[in-house]
């Protein structure tokens, strides 16, 4: 990394504010956490967000790994000084035990586990939660600081926290040892196998293996792929150890692991701007399910290092095709170019907006490692390989070849302008290959002419173009990579469609209707269900996206549609997603021909008029007036709204129940029809399993009773039960009452009607 600099441009810009962003954090409140699980006083508070919480530590680690690598980058002393200070606090916090333990949390969790007798789920470990997530990037950070920056205290620091978990797990069989590894535990393999490369004592090596959760990656060994479900960055850590194990071991099963995990999250399993996850979970392959808590930004952060691995074997342009994908598309995207905020989630729900941390009181596992991202902005732009120099990202920037006299300067103002030059800054007589990558979005042939003169189109198998030659210095070779827009199809919704222009996505600038007080907040979650505004259809008999979509004169890499937003023929404008900051966007859009559009609007009214037609009553939960109108009563009820489905909603906990007086016709048959969200199922509150289990009664009579088990996410289904005409006789109105019992919830609902059919027959 330290032979490549970055020169000026929006990755350059984006490292200063990074750069910043460490500078302005205080060490003493990042390691406070740390001095109290010593049982010492700290010098300063601690900060906020996860750590005032059980994950305490995780971002002094973060912070150690961003800021060798950024001075590894940079050169910048102040940040040097910063490292020194708190590693030295930490192996001062260190040197108050005799083990070796220093995090920022007590080691009774890890006492537990080391006794072979101690509780485990999916984020908790002998009764706290993800400890060895949390103490992992303590070890990647002073690794880090050692690599990075030659610092011998850090590895003193870290070896002895090694020592300390090699003599405790010790103590566990391998079965224990397995349990154990159901907790999140981040890339702990990854660690040791570093520590195994620095320090050559196999104790670390065997520490490594033994870290490799077998549950998970022996299926991804023989390509078996059992993701759906799980929690995506639990296991991308574990695949990228599995990749640095290969390389060590040369056990074939791990690169195999770690190749068809690769191919499965990138091509099955992945957004268009190239990151994955909902509500930081893999769904079904071959889903792209939109919605608000979509693409985490740490998995991001570490399918990037995968991706290097798996070049490193093999120097394919689909592994640099990914990369700059994800690159430009979510993690340039993610840090807020004005204050330096990162983000957890990026929305892929169409008109929502981008939720950034907040300074002091956020600190997410997604802040931690933007902290990281800016300061690796150099990295894959250029890959060395014997006589051979990849040139995989277009990137304004300088290079020096590690065994040879052969400096290279890359100018560009790509992706704004469409090609790049290389000018060779020093060499003699130097015999090298130039291998350009041939991206996979180039619309003609990518060209490459030398010192004005020989000019080069053709790429090899693997996707670059080679230019051998025995340069010197002046030699100039300027690269022509034609860009224009495209379209990216969501893979389970053909219709659903994303416009990129060559490998950046453009979002729609959708303006601040509506908008929140402030996206920058303490709590990323809050948001969550703020109101969401109609996001216009497109209309288009036209198949050829570059007929109604046009470039805006002067105005780089933005364009303009034609007026074929519907309803209202609105005209709207795209950007670069990079660029798209404190205003709603989409990013997919529904793009349908004028008959397919009227055919939609038919059916929605269709279906309005039916139900309409039929409708006796209707309340709307958590909405006053409906539900004042209609003599609500209630107890241990709570309401609130869902804006994906734009809908209020009330349940009842525990002894509780609420109810409304409505309308029916007595001489009709009456039917009940409720609507409740997809998604909802079963809930903890405070530790506790709730069940969505409850009873529906008319008038005090049981009609119905319902459980709810989240087999519709993100859509209200609608459920209809007959009322018994016993009860509607002679009757203006009823009592329709929704009761939960003792650990159960009634609920959420999200609409009643009463009506005089079926309209589900």
């Amino acid at each position: 990394m330290e032979n490549v600099k970055l020169l000026d441009g929006i990755f350059k810009d984006s490292e200063e504010i990074g750069k910043e962003y460490l500078l302005y954090l205080d060490v003493d409140r990042l390691v406070a956490p740390c001095y109290e699980s010593a049982g010492q006083k700290s010098k300063k508070p601690r900060y906020g967000g996860w750590e005032s919480r059980g994950i305490s530590g995780h971002s002094i680690g973060h912070w150690l790994s961003a800021v060798s690598t950024m001075y590894a980058v940079t050169k910048d002393e102040k940040l040097k000084q910063k490292l020194n200070y708190a590693i030295d606090e930490l192996s001062y916090v260190q040197s108050l035990g005799e083990d070796g333990y220093v995090s920022g949390f007590p080691k009774e969790c890890f006492d537990k586990v080391f006794s072979g007798d101690f509780e485990v789920s999916h984020f908790s470990l002998g009764n706290q939660w993800v400890p060895w997530y949390s103490i992992h990037k303590i070890y990647a950070g002073l690794i880090d600081a050692y690599k990075l920056v030659g610092h011998q205290k850090a590895l003193e620091v870290v070896i002895k926290l090694s020592n300390w978990a090699k003599n405790g797990t010790d103590n566990l069989s391998d079965e224990l040892f397995e349990r154990m590894l159901i907790c999140e535990h981040g890339g702990m393999n990854e660690a040791m196998a570093d520590l195994y490369l620095i320090t050559g004592n196999e104790d670390y090596l065997d520490l490594a293996i033994r870290f490799c959760h077998k549950a998970v990656l022996e299926p991804l060994s023989i390509e078996k792929d059992e993701l759906e479900g799980k929690h995506a960055n639990t296991q991308i850590p574990k695949v990228i150890g599995a990749a640095k194990l290969y390389e060590i071991t040369g056990v074939e099963k791990y690169r195999e692991m770690a190749q068809f995990f690769w191919d499965q999250v990138t091509q099955k399993r992945s957004y268009v701007i190239g990151g994955n996850s909902k509500d930081e979970h893999f769904g079904r392959e071959g889903t792209e399910d939109l919605g608000i808590q979509t693409t985490e930004t740490c998995n991001t952060y570490n399918m990037l290092k995968l991706t290097e691995h798996l070049f490193s074997w093999n120097q394919d342009s689909k592994y640099m095709d990914y990369y700059e994908k994800a690159l430009y598309n979510h993690i340039l995207a993610s840090q807020d170019p004005e204050t330096g905020m990162k983000t957890y989630f990026v929305a892929t729900q169409p008109g929502h907006f981008k939720v950034y941390c907040s300074p002091d009181n956020s600190f997410w596992c997604c802040t931690g490692t933007g902290m990281e991202n800016p300061a690796r902005y150099n990295r894959s732009i250029y890959y060395q390989k014997k006589d051979e120099l990849f040139v995989n990202l277009f990137i304004s920037s300088e290079v020096l070849h590690d065994h040879k006299n052969f400096r290279l300067k890359q100018q560009t103002n790509f992706p704004e302008s469409n090609n790049t030059t290389l000018i060779v800054e020093e060499a003699n007589n130097e015999l090298l290959t130039l291998q350009i990558r041939v991206p996979y979005w180039a619309s003609r042939e990518v060209t490459a002419i030398i010192n004005g003169k020989e000019t080069y189109t053709s790429p090899g198998n693997s996707g670059y173009l080679s230019l051998n030659g025995e340069w010197n210095t002046g030699d100039i070779i300027e690269i022509t990579l034609p860009m224009d827009i495209h379209t990216y199809h969501k893979r389970d919704e053909s219709n659903k469609v994303a416009f990129m222009y060559g490998p950046i996505v453009l979002a729609g600038a959708l303006g601040k209707e509506n908008f929140p007080e402030t996206d920058i907040l303490e709590d990323h979650l809050s948001l969550n269900n703020h109101p969401l505004i109609t996001v216009p259809t497109l209309v288009t008999s036209e198949e050829e996206v570059r007929k109604w979509i046009k470039p805006i004169e002067g105005a780089p890499l933005k364009f303009e549609t034609e007026a074929i937003g519907q309803p209202g023929n609105q005209m709207i404008t795209l950007i670069p997603f990079y660029e798209l900051h404190h205003q709603r966007y989409t990013l997919y859009w529904d793009v349908l021909d004028q008959k397919r559009y009227e055919q939609f609007l038919a059916k929605k009214q269709d279906e309005v008029d039916k139900l309409q037609a039929i409708t006796i009553d209707i309340v709307q939960p958590n909405e006053q007036q409906p539900e004042v109108e209609h003599e609500m009563k209630a107890q241990n009820s709570k309401s609130g709204y869902v804006n994906i489905v734009q809908r209020g909603w009330r349940d009842s906990r525990d002894e509780g129940f609420f109810s409304y007086q409505m309308q029916i016709k007595p001489e009709e048959e009456n039917f009940l029809m409720v609507s409740y969200f997809g998604s909802d199922g079963d809930m903890y509150i405070n530790g506790n399993k709730y069940e969505r289990q409850f009873h529906i009664s008319v008038d005090g009579k049981v009609i119905a009773e319902q459980t709810l088990k989240a087999n519709k996410r993100d859509s209200l289904i609608d459920v209809v039960y007959p009322i018994p005409q016993e009860l509607t006789g002679g009757k203006d109105k009823v009592e329709v009452k929704f009761s939960s019992t003792e650990g159960k919830i009634a609920g959420g609902v999200y609409g009643v009607r009463t009506l005089i059919g079926n309209p589900l027959k």
